[in-house]
């Protein structure tokens, strides 16, 4: 009888215990009964002695004796949080709470067992974990999973507005991605990520960043194999207004509600196109010297004033060669080129997504019924944008359920 993976759910926890017994009655609810919680209860040694911040402490220090009184599944807790024993110096943030679980995972379980990696703000359904185990059995070759998440509204409109504007953005930015098939096509959310031990191992594991360590953990995957991103079980992260770290969900809602959404733009998709045609050139930059779009921008980011010939010099064949270009040109590159270009040439957030949406799903979008002439991220009605984000979010599954299928 095949062994089942071991799933180790690492979890990083801070100043969550309101979140904590929705979390715990979640993992307790499971079909899929083979797991172990791995929670880095944690924050900075110094908040002890600053008074706005030993709330923190003390909240954390009740959720380290809530998971410790946890009997009805194996939990280890990982105390970075108690007096004497908090982050110091570089050591800290949420990207050395995940990576703490995970290292953890890696000395207890067996190369095939699982890494799940989970916010204690987020809640899922009962086949949660058996949906990921048997995702990644169907396609054992994966080096992760990159989970579908759907943030759920909680009747607060200001925090709904932000938080149906912020997920458009992120659906729409994979669509594009997903349009030129291009391989940064996933959505890096901490909350939503899951891949065996060994693919753990061989990328030498996640970099504890401050702030966007999902973002590099799956593009650092996505670099040394392939990413599913379709499953049967959705996560649902929590919409919340947060400063913890310095970008991501939280911050992005806290600018958003002030109106300053400039970090998050609706870039028009023919940007995207420049992305695919520079992708399409590789094969033939193999044989010739020819420019592509997003050349100049290259030169400039790495100083270079030839970008593919020592790529050239240091591959043996035109498929190594177009791979060691995907991996120079990566998912940070073309976030920062479409940034650039919509600097030099900016364009409305409104247009670039009406435009997107009659040209690519004019169906799909009809049927929302959203009138494209009066469409407005501050003026349009919650409902009006969670009818987007659901024209976009339903556009995105076909893609993952193709891709999901491709090898079966």
């Amino acid at each position: 009888m095949e062994r089942r993976p071991h799933i180790y759910v690492a979890l990083p926890v801070m100043d969550e215990l309101n979140n904590l017994p929705e979390t715990i009655r979640c993992l307790h609810g499971q079909t899929y009964k083979n797991f172990t919680l791995v929670a880095c209860v944690n924050q900075p040694e110094e908040w002890w002695d600053i008074p706005e911040k030993r709330q923190i402490c003390e909240d954390n220090q009740k959720s380290i004796m809530l998971l410790r009184n946890i009997k009805e599944f194996e939990c280890a807790v990982i105390d970075k949080s108690s007096r004497g024993i908090g982050w110091s110096g570089k050591q800290k943030g949420v990207g050395w709470a995940r990576k703490l679980p995970m290292d953890l995972a890696l000395t207890k379980g067996q190369e095939t067992d699982i890494i799940l990696s989970m916010d204690a703000d987020t809640v899922f359904h009962n086949e949660y974990f058996l949906s990921v185990a048997e995702s990644l059995a169907t396609h054992h070759g994966a080096v992760a999973l990159s989970v579908p998440y759907y943030h759920k509204l909680t009747g607060n409109e200001d925090l709904d507005r932000a938080i149906l504007r912020y997920e458009i953005y992120l659906c729409y930015y994979a669509l594009n991605l997903w349009r030129i098939n291009n391989p940064y096509c996933f959505t890096a959310i901490g909350s939503a990520m899951a891949l065996p031990l060994w693919a753990y191992r061989r990328v030498g594991g996640i970099t504890p960043k401050y702030s966007g360590e999902d973002f590099y953990f799956m593009q650092k995957l996505c670099k040394s194999g392939r990413i599913l991103h379709w499953n049967r079980e959705k996560v649902y992260p929590a919409a919340r207004f947060s400063d913890r770290v310095n970008f991501g969900t939280g911050p992005a809602l806290i600018r958003g509600n002030s109106g300053n959404w400039n970090s998050y733009p609706v870039f028009p998709y023919h940007y995207f196109d420049e992305v695919g045609e520079t992708y399409g050139a590789f094969f033939e930059l193999y044989d010739m010297d020819l420019e592509t779009p997003m050349d100049g921008f290259l030169r400039a980011i790495f100083r270079e004033a030839d970008i593919w010939s020592p790529l050239r010099l240091n591959t043996a064949s035109a498929q190594s060669f177009v791979k060691a270009c995907s991996q120079k040109a990566d998912g940070l590159r073309i976030f920062q080129y479409l940034r650039q270009r919509h600097r030099l040439q900016p364009a409305r957030d409104e247009n670039s997504l009406m435009v997107f949406c009659k040209k690519f799903i004019p169906d799909e979008f009809e049927k929302a019924g959203i009138d494209s002439d009066k469409f407005s991220f501050v003026d349009s009605s919650p409902e009006d944008l969670d009818k987007i984000r659901n024209v976009l979010v339903e556009a995105e599954e076909l893609y993952q359920k193709k891709d999901y299928l491709w090898e079966n």
